[in-house]
């Protein structure tokens, strides 16, 4: 596996990193730490979890993991934001829940430093300058390392970035975005943010619940049943039946299916090869119920996918085209 730079850091992180969403619920401790010794001996050394994934159950069990490992070794995030308790302050960016929710992560996940502290979604009750400065403390601290955010908009994180920069707050170095073929909207704003700024890019939810992942085919009128988009299809998570059935899904899975014939290579590694190939992307997530749903996502390193494979894939996922951005395409002037 190779090894990328984190935006205009010095830290380097493994191609993929491993998503412990699902540790301590579809995944028990064994086969969570199964996995995570899967995705080590492939190379891997990027993990991320969050404090709210099992209620702090999966901060657990990788903490668990870590101690017969080198920490320092392994490049651990995990997020901040979820209410993890009854009380007024125990969720959001604020700077009590912050602090509060620092100082449990770093005890479930038995260490004393968190390498990468990330805020889990933006808070509109919070201001901005408050969240900063918190993160700003935790660094100087030493308790975190490096500071970044998920599930912005395009001005929450150039909001951020311009604060961080003009009150010498230590700056988000990254972004973690739901992104993948069926889920291009990054594109219009917040790629754009990362590449001008240089935050590094980790993709979440890369095979889109399942979607990706060759299970799906033009044709059918429902879910497998007792999978992920099953599943939400019950209890309205985004990745639901009625959010994705629809012309333009059978159009980019009928794209995959092509080039993974093409390939030689199962539908879910062509899509997770078209991000790790994206401009500004570092590192997709990758998220499994078991080894062997692991062991395929991991065979999406050490190979390429050609440009007109890329075309391919990008050309059947076009991004909708919506004020202002069929606007400003028509002016788009670049530079010599």
């Amino acid at each position: 596996m190779e090894f990328r730079y984190v935006g205009r850091t010095g830290l380097k992180v493994s191609e993929l990193c491993l998503g412990a969403m699902t540790f301590g619920g579809d995944a028990d401790e064994g086969v969570s730490h199964a996995m995570l010794d899967r995705f080590v001996d492939s190379g891997g050394t990027f993990i991320d979890t969050a404090d709210v994934y099992g209620a702090g159950r999966s901060e657990e069990i990788v903490g668990s993991w870590l101690t017969s490992k080198d920490r320092d070794s392994f490049v651990v995030a995990t997020k901040a934001y979820g209410d993890m308790g009854p009380g007024p302050n125990d969720g959001g960016n604020g700077r009590k829940h912050l602090m509060q929710a620092v100082e449990a992560s770093l005890r479930r996940l038995g260490t004393d430093y968190i390498d990468l502290y990330q805020m889990h979604v933006f808070d509109d009750a919070t201001p901005m300058e408050e969240t900063l400065s918190t993160l700003d403390t935790l660094v100087r601290s030493g308790k975190v390392r490096f500071v970044g955010a998920s599930n912005y908009t395009g001005w929450q994180l150039q909001k951020g970035v311009d604060l961080a920069r003009q009150h010498g707050f230590e700056p988000y170095v990254c972004l973690q975005p739901l992104y993948n073929l069926l889920d291009r909207d990054a594109e219009f704003e917040l790629v754009p943010v990362c590449q001008n700024e240089g935050l590094g890019l980790i993709a979440w939810s890369p095979l889109r619940g399942g979607w990706l992942s060759g299970k799906y085919r033009r044709g059918m009128d429902a879910p497998p049943a007792g999978s992920r988009v099953d599943e939400s299809r019950r209890n309205g998570a985004s990745e639901n039946w009625d959010a994705y059935n629809n012309d333009r899904t059978w159009q980019v899975i009928d794209a995959l299916m092509d080039v993974a014939k093409e390939t030689g290579r199962s539908p879910a590694q062509v899509a997770l090869r078209w991000l790790l190939q994206r401009p500004g992307v570092t590192a997709p997530i990758v998220g499994a119920r078991s080894v062997e749903q692991l062991d395929d996502n991991l065979g999406a390193v050490g190979w390429r996918l050609t440009d007109e494979q890329m075309d391919h894939l990008t050309t059947a996922s076009p991004l909708q085209n919506v004020y202002p951005y069929q606007l400003l395409t028509r002016f788009r002037r670049k530079s010599a």
